[in-house]
């Protein structure tokens, strides 16, 4: 059989065996009934990890992210964020089509928001304007390259949104990534923010499930919010136990993946018709640009055909990403493959992983 080398997503992590044994005799009891004792430890542990009074688990980020916008504004009111975010561009017009929120995207080179760029997009007092109800933060940035906001960025951020009299929420999907990846402890990046979501299922390698966390308050009515959408579980420890393996287990590993993709990124130079931005490699994610007349989907193709999964990121951009289902071994025998579908001579060198 083939070798096949799985890139296209850290979503594509498998659970652990100590995962696995965890869920089988995990202790449960009905959620929605706020009964479940696995969950009460899960949700307990994330909130101290990440220096909040309170958590909630929910099935997705897309749904997290959902709750914490219903539950810190009000329809009519605008949300402030970045133009390649998630939240505008991935998660389906959630947040208009349920909250009735105007988004206002701001543009930026690298994912991260720059404060006089905010405190400009504040609307004035002025009835024909909707009034700014949050701003949206994203760490990592997925789609401008995996790339972190500094702790320092955060609080300059989260202090323009205070001044303006609005909260701030982080989608912060892979925010471990972004803490190991600065040698940080997560909470100075995620202390300014009054909210933030993470995955369980990316890097973490939980089956399924999200974070989110902020004030008591903030999450009795982002559990409303949940029931609302249709995320009410019952017993849903089993997932939970998954959860808290994820956060015991897997979050200092996460550098592994990191070197695995400064790894790729630096083997994959230079490549006929395809540019990669080195800087922009600073988590898990190495994304591509194709130049005319190759396009994205047909180098996926060709890799594909080499065992080399990947995703499309624009017509002319491609994503992969490294996670624990990926080694240097995988590492390497992906970019001697792609090399050798387009012609290119085999990497010179490649970094020592680590």
């Amino acid at each position: 059989m083939n070798r096949i080398v799985e890139l296209r997503s850290d979503t594509f992590t498998l659970p652990t065996a100590s995962m696995r044994a965890a869920m089988a005799a995990a202790e449960v009891g009905d959620d929605v009934w706020d009964e479940d004792p696995t969950i009460h430890r899960l949700q307990e542990r994330a909130a101290e990890m990440v220096g909040k009074a309170a958590s909630l688990f929910v099935p997705s980020g897309t749904m997290g992210n959902l709750c914490a916008l219903l539950s810190h504004t009000q329809p009519g009111q605008e949300v402030i964020l970045e133009v390649d975010s998630h939240i505008f561009q991935n998660e389906v017009a959630g947040a208009s089509v349920v909250g009735g929120l105007q988004l206002r995207p701001l543009d930026t080179p690298d994912g991260r928001l720059q404060p006089e760029q905010v405190r400009h997009a504040i609307r004035p007092s002025d009835i024909h304007e909707p009034a700014t109800g949050l701003l949206c933060l994203e760490n990592t940035h997925n789609r401008k390259g995996g790339t972190c906001l500094s702790p320092k960025q955060t609080a300059a951020l989260s202090d323009i949104a205070r001044a303006g009299g609005f909260p701030v929420h982080l989608d912060g999907a892979r925010v471990f990534n972004a803490a190991v990846a600065q040698g940080v402890d997560v909470k100075d990046l995620t202390g300014p923010v009054d909210s933030v979501m993470f995955c369980l299922s990316k890097g973490l390698s939980a089956p399924v499930g999200s974070m989110l966390a902020g004030s008591q308050d903030f999450i009795e009515r982002a559990r409303r919010m949940r029931k609302l959408l249709g995320g009410g579980m019952r017993q849903a420890g089993v997932l939970a136990a998954a959860g808290l393996c994820a956060l015991d287990e897997m979050v200092d590993r996460l550098a592994e993946d990191h070197a695995n993709a400064r790894r790729l990124a630096e083997g994959l130079q230079g490549l006929p018709g395809v540019d990669i931005d080195l800087s922009r490699v600073e988590t898990n994610m190495v994304f591509g640009d194709c130049r005319p007349p190759l396009t994205a989907a047909a180098f996926i193709d060709r890799c594909r055909a080499a065992g080399v999964l990947l995703d499309q990121a624009a017509p002319d951009r491609w994503r992969m990403v490294t996670h624990r289902g990926v080694s240097v071994e995988d590492v390497d025998h992906a970019v001697e493959a792609v090399r050798r579908l387009f012609g290119a001579p085999a990497a010179a060198s490649l970094r020592v992983a680590g």
